[in-house]
């Protein structure tokens, strides 16, 4: 029985199952107790069973054992309840797994609710009252419960570290400090956490910035793709009905020439049956001539034969020309000739403009600006596929190896007339167009330009509007002298460093990037622009007098 003055401990008379005073006790053969209601359910869970455990130790019992009422609990209880004494609090609930168990419970430990800093130790509710009632323990720094108290001992001297040393940027004890951190410059670790907070919460302010940032530019992208794909949709759309109008065009065309061959057809048969038809009516005619004269030849009577000879000899003039006179029929591989020359024609068109078709498609990128390539083989993930569009070279430049090559000859080429070909200046574009992120190599030798332009450079005219690199349409760096440059828009920059036999140049189109780079074993940048391109650039060449350019094969 409990003596007067003493308050019994009301967490070792609370049943593990319910954590409330236990009602209508029971007793388990192992000795620990429990409401026998509670028991009871979570032994009829186990019904299928035959082997039945103490939910606290896991005793296994073999038969199911018969619950008797504890009658001593049970008289405990009723004098506690006069005493006063309630149901342990909520928070007095047994530490599970994870939690921070009371570091002064005994036997089976109570979840903590504290943790003291000084002492060092956790407290459940009921141990840590002395820390709010004495007064020598009101002064030790509580925390919220924390498995993490060990992390404040020193693992030398077993004592708590107050000390931070800024010398070695590290937490210390007071006798550390007094041994090997000794001259060391060392303050307090609650006024060194009140400086790091302090920088705390300017990191705090510079991560929330950069979330908002990558927001906004998530957000961008999410416009981005979303205009990607209404643009994509409208443009499945339009082609879809373009290539409609074009096999409909195709048709009508095939419908038309099939009309016209067959209604020829017809007209030549009708004019050959009917030359044919008269031709017979001839024949029939001299076959009767022929033989009455067979027959009168025959005639033993002379004055018979010479009165009748006259008018038969006599042949009626021919209803249709000799047959060398006869006007050839039509026949019809002229136009099967015109309409294989009409594909090799389309064929040619659709290669043409099916690269641009295609890297216009490809050249889309929603990604951010990404940083510019350092090496050599950063370089060469964005290599592309570049030759040279015989439409657009001046006469006096020979393009091989692929359409990759250009020379500059004294022997005028016979290229076909054609709008887009340089007529004035030696020059020379890609037939691909570029977009997104590229990079490509050029091998020169002699005087060369090695540009980028826009599409619309006018082909003719004098060197401002036509030139590569003296107008707005068009970025070259200038091999072609001893002095070299870079050159936009009339605008010359010198450039002091010695420029390889091979040029380097990156293009990022989306981020307005064009660098130009020697290349040997390292990488070395010649010239860079930071601009905003408003179309899709073609790579393109100037050649000197004797001069050479090669877009280079790329692994």
């Amino acid at each position: 029985m409990a003596q007067r003055g003493i308050q019994p401990d009301s967490a070792k008379f609370c049943c593990s199952i319910c954590l409330d005073l236990l009602k209508d006790p029971v007793t388990l053969p192992c000795g620990h107790s429990y409401c026998m209601s509670c028991i009871k359910d979570c032994w009829d869970g186990e019904e299928h069973k035959e082997i039945y455990s103490c939910p606290q130790c896991r005793r296994a019992f073999t038969p199911r054992p018969v619950l008797q009422k504890n009658t001593i609990i049970a008289e405990l209880l009723e004098e506690m309840k006069k005493m006063g004494l309630q149901a342990a609090p909520p928070d007095l609930c047994y530490a599970g797994p994870g939690d921070v168990a009371c570091d002064v419970c005994s036997g089976r430990k109570l979840k903590a609710l504290k943790s003291c800093l000084t002492c060092p130790a956790s407290y459940c509710e009921q141990h840590l009252q002395p820390h709010y009632d004495a007064a020598p323990l009101k002064k030790h720094k509580l925390v919220e419960a924390t498995v993490k108290l060990q992390e404040n001992i020193c693992s030398r001297h077993d004592e708590v570290m107050k000390i931070f040393c800024r010398t070695d940027q590290q937490c210390i004890c007071s006798l550390c400090a007094m041994d090997e951190h000794e001259g060391h410059r060392k303050v307090s670790a609650a006024a060194e956490r009140s400086e790091r907070q302090e920088e705390l919460g300017l990191s705090r302010q510079k991560i929330q910035q950069r979330i908002q940032d990558t927001e906004k530019d998530v957000k961008v992208l999410q416009q981005e793709v979303e205009a990607i794909s209404r643009s994509a949709d409208k443009a499945v759309e339009d082609s879809e009905k373009i290539f409609t109008e074009l096999i409909h065009l195709l048709e009508e065309r095939r419908s038309e020439v099939k009309q016209q061959i067959r209604s020829q057809q017809e007209e030549e048969v009708s004019r050959a049956e009917e030359v044919q038809e008269k031709l017979k009516q001839e024949i029939a005619e001299l076959r009767r001539k022929d033989a009455e004269l067979e027959q009168l030849s025959h005639t033993q009577d002379h004055i018979h034969f010479l009165q009748n000879y006259p008018s038969l000899s006599r042949l009626s003039e021919s209803t249709h020309s000799p047959s060398a006179n006869i006007r050839p029929l039509s026949y019809f591989e002229d136009v099967t000739a015109a309409v294989s020359e009409l594909r090799d024609k389309l064929q040619e068109l659709l290669s043409e403009e099916w690269s641009k078709i295609s890297l216009t498609a490809t050249g889309v990128d929603v990604l951010l600006p990404q940083p510019e390539p350092k090496t050599r083989a950063e370089f060469l993930q964005y290599s592309c596929h570049i030759t040279l569009d015989p439409n657009t070279a001046n006469t006096h430049l020979s393009l091989s190896e692929g359409n990759r090559k250009a020379t500059r000859i004294e022997e005028k080429q016979s290229y076909p007339s054609h709008p887009d070909r340089f007529t004035v200046w030696f020059q020379v574009l890609s037939r691909e167009s570029l977009t997104g992120r590229c990079y490509w190599e050029v091998k020169w030798k002699g005087g060369v330009i090695i540009a980028v332009s826009y599409q619309d450079i006018s082909r003719t005219g004098n060197w401002d509007e036509c030139g590569f690199g003296n107008n707005d349409k068009s970025w070259a760096l200038d091999c072609s002298n001893m002095n070299r440059c870079f050159r936009h828009n009339k605008i010359i920059t010198k450039i002091r460093l010695p420029v390889s036999s091979r040029v380097g140049v990156y293009l990022d189109h989306r981020a307005g990037i064009l660098s130009f780079y020697s290349v040997s074993e390292t990488m070395t940048l010649l010239h860079r622009v930071q601009t905003t391109f408003t179309q899709p650039l073609h790579a393109g060449l100037w050649l000197g007098r004797g001069a050479t350019a090669e877009f280079c094969e790329l692994k």
